[in-house]
């Protein structure tokens, strides 16, 4: 998984950010990104794309990470960016927070499926990076963790739905209690589902 880290290194560059997001397709709560640079060459074992890892793992992992790593930085967007922006520019926004808050600052970036906008660092795309990319991987993991942290704290806010269990994904039971209790602040109204339980005269 350190292939494209390795293609840079060759080309002089030294401090590669890996950069991912977590949280496109849930109900509520914002979407979370991070950036993570590792040592030239570092390899930390077990870390792989975060969805293909158990939360019990994620969660071991993710101090590891933070205390390897050259740098990282956490940053999102919130549910009224995501419902101004939509989902996709709400990410980006995220994960440009995420690298302007790296100290050092990147040389490079390797990102997962995108491109960063708005910043200078040269960066490469690559489709399924955060399970082909060694850096990659460590922000997923992150910004998962990070993220369901966050949820976490909006289920202790709002218990009647659920978000401890399900992180704001639309399941049958999160569903279910968006029938019951319709949307709170949490939600995404410009998610159908959300939408779909809002009256009219909706203050959101």
């Amino acid at each position: 998984m350190l292939h494209h880290e390795r293609v840079l290194y060759d080309a002089g560059f030294v401090r590669i950010a890996g950069v991912d997001e977590a949280g496109v397709g849930p109900l509520a709560g914002p979407v979370v990104a991070a950036a993570v640079i590792l040592p030239v060459g570092h390899r930390i074992a077990r870390v792989d794309d975060s969805k293909k890892l158990s939360e019990s793992a994620r969660d071991a992992l993710a101090p590891v990470i933070r205390a390897e790593a050259i740098a990282w930085a956490v940053a999102s967007a919130s549910v009224q960016e995501i419902d101004t922006l939509n989902i996709y520019q709400a990410g980006l926004l995220a994960m440009r927070r995420a690298v302007e808050a790296l100290e050092p600052a990147a040389d490079a970036l390797l990102v997962d499926a995108r491109r960063v906008p708005g910043v200078p660092q040269p960066q490469t795309s690559i489709v399924g990076g955060d399970a082909a990319s060694l850096s990659i991987a460590a922000a997923s993991i992150l910004a998962k963790t990070a993220r369901d942290a966050l949820m976490l704290e909006l289920d202790a806010a709002h218990p009647q739905y659920g978000f401890a269990r399900h992180k704001g994904y639309p399941t049958p039971a999160h569903l279910s209690a968006l029938r019951a209790h319709g949307a709170c602040a949490a939600h995404r109204t410009s998610y159908a589902p959300v939408r779909a339980v809002m009256s009219p005269d909706s203050p959101r």
